[in-house]
Parts: structure tokens; sequence; C-alpha cells
């Protein structure tokens, strides 16, 4: 039955009816969801309606079904291509290639990838400060021919938010009681990929065009008991207006307030300059030369030695004096450290505990 619908989901394409094909195939996989040939056709018919990060999400999974289908390797390349992921389509078809050595559109587009990487990078030197590329804080229009379909699933299992600092951003997919097996995430220069298999109903799909690009190589994820983290480390440091791309402008990061006020100018004053390190100095001096009597001075003294303490003798004299309600001090973390400390009341008077 499942041949059967990919036989009629292939004279669909070849008919250019291609949503009726992506139909099709969906119920073929749906009979067989091993098959990675199935994935891998459905992912040529997404590319035809422009579902790019939909075919990637395909070619992905057809690898992942039987790593040695060339085409697969060959949707993937097409649809980041698509995407302007030229990086990532040069990995895919370069593993295509080793797969199938003997086909030439592999080489074809991998010399196409690498024009437009050596494009990029040299509008990127162009482009270094002093001030920022304005492609950094304006994405770029998309013409109707590579402008993706929002990839949203069908079935939105699983909520997610984000949180950006300057450098990364960080998503959080909150899937409860996930096998880390069950999921799979993949990174490319602005693109995400996750795919989480649920037991006993569809698979939960979320391949955002991500707002600006990352670095692939820096991103990570974490399977955690509660939810999916995915970090992602951003290329440039600006503010995401979304996750997705095409939603807002990119913000620069704010400047540093207290370096701008550190440049103010100098104007000459006929008030002469106070030197405050000079003032700070003998303010110290004077608490330090400070005559103090009765437990001003004893307060001071203990405080003088904790001050100057290492980390093992504050340990000796917080546990000490916790530990002998107030009765002993000692710095001694060895002799201290290993033992309870008993209360040592001072000679002519005694010890007594309160009950409450």
């Amino acid at each position: 039955m499942a041949k059967e619908l990919a036989e009629k989901a292939k004279e669909a394409f070849l008919d250019d009816d291609f949503d009726v094909a992506v139909d099709l195939y969906s119920k073929a996989i749906d009979l067989d969801p091993n098959c990675a040939a199935f994935f891998a056709d459905r992912a040529q018919a997404n590319i035809k309606i422009l579902n790019f990060t939909e075919a990637v999400a395909d070619a992905n999974k057809a690898i992942e079904l039987e790593p040695t289908l060339a085409k697969a390797y060959l949707r993937k390349g097409t649809a980041c291509m698509k995407l302007e992921e030229y990086s990532t389509a040069k990995a895919a078809l370069e593993k295509g290639a080793s797969v199938a050595p003997n086909e030439s559109k592999f080489n074809k587009m991998i010399d196409e990838c690498n024009l437009h990487i050596a494009e990029e990078e040299k509008d990127l030197v162009q482009q270094m400060p002093p001030t920022l590329p304005s492609s950094s804080t304006t994405p770029p229009l998309a013409t109707a021919a590579d402008s993706p379909s929002p990839a949203a699933p069908a079935k939105p299992m699983f909520r997610h938010e984000f949180y950006q600092k300057p450098e990364e951003v960080v998503v959080t997919i909150f899937a409860k009681g996930i096998p880390k097996q069950n999921v799979n995430v993949e990174f490319g220069d602005q693109i995400l990929s996750v795919v989480i298999d649920v037991a006993g109903e569809e698979a939960y799909h979320f391949q955002p065009r991500l707002f600006g690009k990352i670095i692939p190589e820096k991103c990570r994820y974490e399977v955690l008991s509660t939810k999916v983290e995915i970090r992602l480390a951003k290329a440039e440091i600006v503010t995401w207006a979304s996750l997705e791309y095409g939603k807002g402008q990119a913000l620069l990061p704010k400047p540093n307030v207290a370096s701008a006020v550190s440049q103010r100018p100098v104007y000459p004053s006929s008030k002469p300059a106070k030197d405050w390190d000079k003032l700070e100095a003998e303010v110290k001096k004077q608490e330090k030369d400070e005559k103090l009597d009765g437990d001003a001075a004893m307060n001071k003294f203990f405080s003088d030695i904790y001050q100057s303490a290492d980390e093992d003798m504050r340990r000796a004299m917080n546990k000490s004096f916790a530990e002998s309600n107030g009765t002993v001090l000692s710095t001694n973390w060895k002799e201290v450290g290993t033992k309870k400390v008993e209360s040592t009341p001072p000679d002519g008077m005694e010890l007594k505990k309160w009950e409450y």
C-alpha cells in the first residue's frame, strides 16, 4: 500500500502537482516510516513548493535511515543553498560526492557553494569595524524564489521559548520525559533543525530559519528530564528581534556608559583639583590609627584578624565561634575542622542550657 501511494506521488510530481505529491508521500511515510526513499522524495517535492526547512528535515531523516542514499544528500544540499546556508550545503554535498563519486551534480553544486562562501567572506572583510556591517542590523530581503514558508509544525505538541545574551541565544523546548536517543538536533549557518520522536505519536519537527547567523561548531544542546535546552552561538554580537528570520530588525549592543563618561573632555577650572586617591589613603590611615576602647577595640581586633585571614582560618573562626556559643574563637582549621567545638565558659562562670 505504501509503495502504491509513493507511485501516485511520483506521478503527481511529474504532473507538477507538488502539493498533492507531498500529501501522498506523507501518507506513504505513515504506513512505512522507515523508508528513506520516501523522505528523500518528499524533500524534493517540498523544495518545489518552497518549503525548504521541511525539505532539510526530510533529507536529514532519510540520511539517518540510510546514510548511503546519495539523493538525500543532494536534496539537503539543494534546500540549504535555497536558504543561503552555503557551508551546510557544501558539507552535505561533499558527503554525497563521497557516496556517489560518479555523480557530476555534486561537484558542480560544491563549486557554486564555494563561490558564494568566498563572496560572503569578502563582504565580511569589507564591512569590518569600526562600524558593524549594515547586514548585521537589517536582515537581507528575500525574493519570492528563496523565501521559505513558515516552518510551524502541523501539531505543535511541545511549547518552546527563547532568551538571549550578547553572545548566544538559548532555545528551550518543553518536552518532558523524552529519551536522549529520541532527540535529533542539527545546526546550520542560519537554520536550526529539531526532530523529537514520540512513542505512538507523530514526530515533532521544529525547523526555523533563524533571525541571524550562528556558529554551528560552537552550538550545543542538552536533553533534560523536563526540557530540551539548545544554545546557539551568535556569529555577530547583535540583539535578535525574534527567533525566526524576517521578524523585526537587529539591534546593536548598547554602548558602555561608564567608558563614555570617563572619556568626557576636561575643561580648565580656577579651583584646585582634589587628589581623591590621597584623601582615601588618609581616611584609611585614620581608621587604622584610631584608638578604641572596650568592646569596640576587641571587635576591631577580631575584625582585622578575619579580614587578613585565609580561607581555612575564616572557616575555623566561624565554626568554633558558632559551635561554642561564642566562647571559643580558633584560627586553626586542622584542630577544629574534624570535631565539634565544645563551649568553654570563662573562669568563674557556669554554662547553662536554655530550654525554649
